[in-house]
């Protein structure tokens, strides 16, 4: 039995470990005296002859041996026995390691079932309509199935600037989470474990220690400090847009599968974050134009609601004009004039009193009040109701007036006091013998002067279906006059009808008019971008299903329309806008689409044309038209037009996509010098992608702080020595090198990045000044007019300087004669400012503006600089002219104690020529290109030094 106990426990041991304890049970019962010896093939034990296999698997991994008792060797029975227990042994083992294998295999379903799963609900968050924050939230429990992550974060990249957001942020020790709709500064979290992310685009996993000695940056760390990290960027194409980072504070540490598994799960999870924010952009942009068209719908909505009163109130006039004439009782007159008052305004409470002339008596026929259910006849006193028969005039009483009157003894009011009270008399010919009223007692509803007027116009009615009642017999004997008033009356509701059908029909009229106004330019008559899109589209859905389907699209913009525009007025610049759109439709196909998209700018779709050579002789065809001079008010008026054009492709996937390109190339013929044509190919879009990266380059340049000043000598003529620096800018890009302004400035002052790149360089070279300025030499900045647009350029500038520490003796600032003409108050102002604080204001390029001795004058000018143009001509046997303008600069100079800077010096004759000119000071290439800093530090030591040197000697 105790054997059978023993199998038994070795055929359900799970654990092949336990398989050595069940044997040396069993030998113990056997009474054999053996030691049992487990192997698992990594550390094999050596075997003696004595021992006794009783089992090895055939790849020798796993054995299990009988070493015996020198001094009690094994029997044949016990040797019988072993042999029995190796062969059960053996076949446990198999089963033991086909069911290990089986729920290894099923671990490994499960951990694949539940990424799958996870995935899938990942997928599905794509196309919820969550908030961010729930969809954070439901991205966190996705992943807490899969990884731990009771600490977790989510952070966004900004595309546009250098900062990130905290779009969700899950942390148990963190006192202070972040906001999630709070951008911060990149510079702001520079060296913190998410910076380090963001910036190695590469997963990062262990403690802090273990991170930092694989970084090649400083470590700083932000925030609670965790006990295991795990990041991984969320890419889309290669560039970092966002990261996914888990913390532990515990003893629980993170493994390489979490890591991978995060990796792969980041990789799902880019895709649904950007789809939430593509749709939210959308969504946004869809609320925009929804707000737009409400607004543009909300004149017409006024305009419905006005003309549907209008219509009500004739409505309800007709009514009441049937029941004073249709109604044979006053029983049912009452109820149903109640009803249409109530239609026109609020009466719930409503009440018509009656006086008997003879006996004075005020009688109520009808009344309904929410605070009264009873109004007995009562003899005539001074209630609100006589003041209105003692008037005969309509009166309008608030609660004030009316606890007024009664206070001063004017009235006597029983029951509740109602907000607001209207009572209108009805007025027979033969006086007022009744009363009319309507009350509320809530404060959201109270009555005005066009209420009064209404209710009195009602009360006629009212008179004359109560005069019908009481003259039933006068109106018998006046049957045939009746008659004829009913049908006078009939006829005047038939013209009434059809003038409501006229005016049902002139608001259909109205709609087709409005509907028409959305997609065409009310000033040409012409369709609008939005027809000319829904066009585009219908034209490319053709195209694609059919490529022989091929049309084109040429954007049409006017040259010097703006010159036209301001010569002879906007009114004229509209007829010659309508005149062009006329000329364009009448050059074209009846099934061709001319649009006006606003401003002087045309486009055209020209469909089902053979290629490339009729859309450029459709093109050259419609500039034709346009050369014939325009008859405007009496003037004629020329134009030329510069046309682009675009042609469709299998990559084009929206219509806005070819009217843009096809505006590109309108730009293209505009710069090949206009009243051309020009077609947007491969080239063009190469050209558009590389002004996008320069735009891309520029402003991850101030980021990078990419922007560096080199200096340029200022030379004294006669003496030859340095007198001061101009500080120049140059761009070191990380792939091109070092770049001059011209490759870069124009496309920096399109796209707003100018005034930045100004200051970047501004504070570099204030850093530099010290060393620069040691000898007594200054140094000169360039201050572009789109400084000047700031008012306080002057307070920023020289708390710049203070910063520094740099005596404003030792700087110039250098303006170009354009930028006196831009707002020449504001500039003035600027200017005293700077020279009042000792800074010395340089006029450069002199001579190639429009140079004028009053503004030489006016601003506090000290040095003229005379442009190279001036300099480069300047030989002993060229242009006396070019000459004698340089003498008269120094001539004028020298009458207005002005110090002259000659530009672009290249050769020694000009320098000869100049030094016998009397100019003061010169710089250009024969002493020097611009060198960085570093270059004229170590030229002032080597003279140092030499002076040094000969000192010594001396």
């Amino acid at each position: 039995m105790e054997i059978g106990r023993h199998i038994d426990r070795l055929e359900s041991v799970t654990d092949l470990r336990e398989v050595v304890d069940i044997c040396a049970d069993l030998l113990t019962d056997w009474d054999i005296d053996a030691e049992l010896t487990w192997s698992t093939g990594d550390e094999p034990h050596p075997r003696n002859g004595d021992d006794l296999l009783l089992l090895q698997t055939p790849d020798g991994h796993r054995s299990l041996l009988l070493r015996p008792h020198p001094d009690r060797p094994l029997d044949a029975l016990a040797q019988s026995r072993l042999q029995w227990l190796g062969r059960h042994v053996e076949r446990r083992l198999d089963r033991a390691e086909e069911m290990a294998h089986l729920r290894r295999t099923n671990q490994q379903l499960q951990d694949s079932e539940s990424l799958l799963k996870a995935l899938y609900a990942i997928a599905e968050l794509s196309n919820s309509r969550r908030s961010l924050a729930e969809l954070m939230a439901e991205m966190h429990a996705i992943i807490g199935r899969l990884i731990y992550a009771e600490n977790i974060y989510f952070v966004v990249c900004d595309p546009d600037q250098p900062r990130v957001r905290y779009a969700y942020y899950v942390d148990a020790l963190d006192p202070v989470l972040p906001d999630p709709e709070e951008w911060v500064e990149l510079a702001a979290i520079e060296g913190s474990l998410t910076w380090h992310l963001l910036h190695g685009g590469r997963p990062m996993m262990g403690t802090v220690e273990d991170i930092e000695s694989q970084l090649s940056a400083p470590l700083r760390p932000i925030g609670t400090l965790c006990s295991h990290w795990l990041g991984v960027p969320l890419l889309r194409e290669g560039v970092v847009v966002g990261g996914l980072a888990l913390q532990s504070y515990g003893e629980m540490r993170f493994r390489e599968a979490d890591r991978d598994l995060a990796v792969y799960v980041a990789q799902h999870l880019q895709p649904v974050l950007e789809r939430h924010q593509t749709r939210a952009m959308l969504e946004r942009r869809v609320i925009e134009r929804t707000t737009a068209l409400q607004e543009a719908n909300a004149i017409l909505r006024q305009q419905v609601l006005q003309r549907q009163r209008g219509e009500q109130l004739q409505a309800a006039l007709f009514r009441i004009a049937e029941l004073a004439n249709l109604s044979d009782s006053l029983e049912n007159i009452y109820p149903a004039i109640h009803r249409v008052i109530g239609g026109l305004l609020y009466a719930r409470n409503f009440y018509i009193a009656l006086l008997d002339q003879q006996e004075q008596i005020l009688t109520f026929p009808y009344a309904v009040d929410e605070y009264a259910s009873y109004h007995p006849a009562r003899p005539h006193a001074y209630g609100l109701t006589e003041s209105i028969l003692k008037s005969g005039k309509a009166r309008l009483f608030s609660r004030a007036q009316i606890e007024q009157m009664q206070e001063a003894g004017e009235i006597v009011y029983e029951g509740a006091i109602p907000l607001s009270w209207l009572g209108v008399p009805l007025a027979s010919e033969h006086g007022v013998i009744g009363v009319l009223a309507v009350k509320s007692y809530r404060p959201e509803h109270s009555y005005d002067t066009r209420d009064q007027d209404l209710l009195t116009f009602v009360s006629y009615h009212i008179v004359n279906a109560l005069q019908r009642k009481d003259s039933a017999d006068s109106l018998r004997r006046a049957y045939a006059n009746l008659e004829q008033r009913v049908t006078e009356r009939t006829h005047a509701l038939a013209m009434a009808n059809r003038d409501l059908r006229l005016q049902i029909v002139e608001r259909e009229r109205i709609e087709q008019r409005l509907k028409h106004e959305a997609l065409h330019d009310s000033l040409t008559g012409l369709p609008n971008r939005t027809f000319m899109l829904q066009r585009l589209e219908q034209a490319l859905y053709r195209y694609r299903q059919d490529h022989d389907k091929m049309f084109a699209v040429l954007f049409v913009d006017l040259d010097r329309f703006k010159v036209i525009n301001d010569s002879v007025g906007h009114l004229v610049g509209d007829d010659l806008l309508l005149q062009v759109g006329g000329r364009l439709r009448s050059g074209l196909k009846a099934s061709d689409v001319v649009a006006r998209l606003g401003g002087d700018e045309f486009a055209v779709l020209v469909e089902d044309i053979g290629g490339q050579r009729v859309a450029v002789d459709i093109a050259e065809r419609l500039i034709d038209s346009l050369r014939t001079p325009f008859h405007l008010d009496g003037k004629e008026v020329f134009t030329s037009a510069s046309i682009g054009i675009a042609l469709p492709t299998p990559h084009y996937t929206r219509p806005e996509e070819l009217l843009r390109d096809a505006d590109t190339a309108m730009y293209r013929a505009k710069h090949e010098g206009k009243q051309r044509a020009a077609v947007f190919d491969e080239r063009l879009r190469q050209e558009a992608m590389s002004l996008l990266d320069l735009e891309n380059d520029l402003r991850r340049a101030l980021a990078r702080n990419e922007f560096v000043p080199v200096y340029q000598p200022l030379v004294n003529l006669q003496s030859g020595e340095i007198v001061g620096y101009e500080a120049l800018l140059r761009w070191q890009h990380p792939e091109r090198g070092l770049l001059l302004p011209r490759d870069f400035l124009q496309v920096a002052g399109e796209n707003g990045t100018a005034e930045p790149i100004d200051w970047q360089i501004f504070e570099k070279v204030f850093a530099d000044a010290a060393e620069l300025t040691r000898c007594g030499r200054y140094v000169s900045i360039n201050v572009s007019a789109s400084n000047f647009l700031s008012p306080d350029l002057d307070k920023v500038l020289l708390a710049l300087i203070a910063q520094y520490q740099i005596d404003t003796r030792s700087l110039r600032i250098e303006v170009t004669e354009g930028t006196l003409l831009e707002n020449p108050p504001q500039v003035k102002q600027i200017l005293d400012s700077l020279r009042q604080h000792g800074l010395v204001i340089a006029l450069d390029d002199f001579g190639t503006g429009y140079s004028s001795l009053s503004y030489l004058q006016r601003y506090p000018i000290s040095t003229l600089k005379i442009d190279g143009t001036f300099i480069a001509e300047l030989t002993e046997s060229g242009d006396q002219q070019n000459l004698s303008i340089i003498q008269a600069i120094l001539a004028m100079a020298r009458t207005l104690h002005m110090d002259v800077v000659a530009e672009c010096i290249e050769t020694e004759e000009q320098h000869r020529i100049l030094q016998q000119l009397g100019c003061g000071y010169g710089q250009g290439f024969l002493f020097s290109r611009a060198q960085p800093l570093e270059h004229w530090l170590a030229l002032d030591a080597a003279a140092a030094e030499a002076a040094g040197a000969i000192a010594a000697s001396d």
